[in-house]
């Protein structure tokens, strides 16, 4: 099979689906492929290009359909689905958010940036308010699943950790988290409900309430 940039790509991601980002390196990726390294570097000149390739394709694959909402719809409404697909795509491949983060110069993060602020301009918001909008829900959004995708204390890490201490510490934080959690509540109505603040501030301040 020939070698060519969304080869290249495809295998990239299954590496990182495999090891994380860490493990995307352009040696285990030509040997994947089974071509020398410099190979790779005719089609993507040096790992940040090949971070961007793979968040590119990362952001495709929920985001290969972009239209602006219904004009029935209101936009903090369709915002707050927007970031919904944006956690789905950056879930969907260990690092995800890291990918994400270290991406330079994505044109599918980009265009989702564009239609969002268009979409926000289109509905009456102000240039500056709907870059400031959109803006904060996407960086919202990636930091909430970079800490979705850290790792957990470790066995080792937990060893001297005494809980019945740090609960009498801290009574309100343990009885928050107990009271959220006992209607069978999960992390995504976390996502959603701290979403909801932040989409409700972003429409109060830019005077919308539709």
């Amino acid at each position: 099979m020939a070698l060519d940039r969304q080869r290249i790509v495809a295998e990239a991601v299954a590496l990182l689906d495999a090891e994380g980002l860490d493990g995307v390196t352009t040696r285990k990726l030509a040997a994947r492929l089974g071509v020398r390294s410099p190979t790779l570097y005719w089609h993507l000149p040096n790992k940040a290009a090949l971070v961007t390739a793979i968040a590119d394709a990362i952001l495709d694959q929920e985001f290969g359909d972009l239209s602006p909402p219904d004009p029935a719809q209101p936009w903090p409404e369709w915002l707050s689905g927007l970031a919904e697909r944006l956690r789905r795509a950056l879930l969907a491949h260990p690092d995800g958010a890291r990918v994400i983060s270290a991406a330079q110069l994505s044109t599918t993060m980009a265009a989702i940036s564009e239609l969002a602020m268009s979409t926000l301009v289109a509905r009456g918001v102000s240039l500056r308010q709907a870059r400031v909008s959109v803006l904060t829900v996407e960086r919202f959004t990636v930091g909430h699943v970079l800490e979705e995708q850290a790792p957990r204390p470790d066995a080792e890490a937990l060893k001297d950790f005494d809980m019945a201490a740090f609960t009498e510490q801290h009574p309100t934080v343990m009885a928050a988290l107990t009271e959220y959690f006992q209607p069978a509540r999960t992390v995504d109505d976390v996502f959603r409900d701290c979403l909801d603040v932040v989409i409700a501030g972003a429409a109060a301040k830019a005077g919308a309430t539709a």
